[in-house]
């Protein structure tokens, strides 16, 4: 790959929590993990990201601003994990951004799709004084795909193995499966909620920011009413390409499908709804995996992962975590963004038609110089 060395990757998703930042040395499209470093959103911060994500901010001024804020807050953890690699920006062949999703609608028209991601680049570059490469989400709706999920081909690079069958999921707000047969990438698609419900619901109710361990949800039974109640969303049976976000699954939306039930039971029923979306997505799929492997946030919820295994050993499939494979499920998602920084500069495609939808695969990511 011409354009081989270490690579940042950052990476904050729908939980708004904060960033994700790697170090990785890329050679011959392997990964390897280098150095980490998490970085929390100020919470009068994270309240105003999520009255932009919400649409109670609307002006341009808001946006404009919290676009300059983030992509601030980007630079600070990209020169803070430098920091503590013992490293300069001129070590570093590039930074991989995603930014701040805070609005995702790839339905409808297609010249009303879009996903909108902030966190300048042009500031991060700037800041860090390193190359930086971003707006994958949007480059991918513009070619005519979902802008989501944007990692299969990173997965099979780092996951797949010739001869079997394997489904990588990532629960972070939302989760998204691939699956793969060997390194070839079958199928990639969001599932439904991940963490998103769960924690905005523990927030309302405990105000914590999740639930530790699952241990609330652990504690009571799942509503059956209420689940099968949720399960009949039509996002559920769509087929296809397909992806989603907190736009949909939403303390509205579930407010809409509740009874008198006690709140500890709902928390309950939303795990087990996370579950089911994933193991009936994979049911939809013509080949059927031998082993699932989970990163992102979830893969510490025991709880969760508790009801993932129940469902899963009545269809034969094993549960694991990618740490099984040699990288750890919560840097998953920000070496992903390092890998396609480094796809997009030697020219290769970061993303595979079976995954869009869209004329096949292609580049994503827009290049800011340092």
């Amino acid at each position: 790959m011409a354009s081989d060395g270490l690579y940042i990757g950052l990476m904050s998703g729908t939980s708004m929590d904060g960033i994700d930042a790697v170090l990785v040395n890329v050679s011959k499209g392997q990964t390897q993990l280098k150095e980490t470093h998490s970085q929390a959103y100020d919470p009068a911060l994270r309240s105003r990201l999520a009255e932009l994500a919400s649409g109670d901010l609307e002006s341009v001024d808001a946006l404009a601003t919290l676009d300059r804020v983030v992509g601030l807050e980007f630079s600070r953890a990209s020169n803070a994990l430098l920091q503590k690699s013992k490293l300069s920006s001129s070590d570093i062949v590039a930074i991989g951004s995603h930014g701040q999703t805070v609005r995702h609608k790839p339905q409808g028209p297609s010249e009303e799709r879009y996903s909108l991601q902030i966190g300048d680049p042009a500031s991060i570059a700037e800041h860090s004084g390193i190359t930086t490469v971003a707006d994958f989400r949007r480059r991918d709706v513009a070619a005519g795909g979902q802008g989501a999920p944007l990692v299969p081909l990173f997965h099979a690079s780092q996951f797949g193995q010739d001869g079997q069958c394997r489904a990588i999921v990532n629960i972070g707000g939302i989760s998204n499966a691939t699956l793969l047969d060997g390194a070839k990438v079958m199928a990639g698609f969001d599932c439904g909620p991940g963490n998103t419900l769960l924690d905005a619901w523990v927030r309302r109710h405990r105000g914590d920011d999740y639930d530790a361990d699952g241990a609330w949800s652990a504690e009571h039974c799942e509503d059956l009413a209420l689940l099968q109640r949720l399960t009949t969303d039509p996002y559920f049976t769509r087929t296809g390409p397909r992806s989603t976000g907190p736009e949909l699954f939403n303390l509205e939306w579930l407010d809409a499908q509740l009874g008198d039930q006690p709140p500890g039971v709902v928390q309950a029923t939303i795990a087990e709804l996370t579950a089911f979306a994933i193991v009936e997505s994979l049911q939809a799929c013509e080949a059927k995996p031998e082993a699932l492997f989970v990163c992102g946030g979830g893969a510490r919820n025991t709880d969760l992962m508790r009801r993932l295994n129940s469902r899963l050993e009545a269809e034969h499939i094993r549960l694991g975590t990618t740490y099984e494979l040699g990288l750890a499920a919560e840097w998953v998602e920000a070496s992903a963004f390092a890998w396609l920084a480094c796809r997009t500069l030697a020219g290769l495609p970061g993303n595979a038609e079976v995954v869009t939808g869209a004329d096949g695969p292609r580049v994503l990511g827009a290049i800011y110089p340092a």
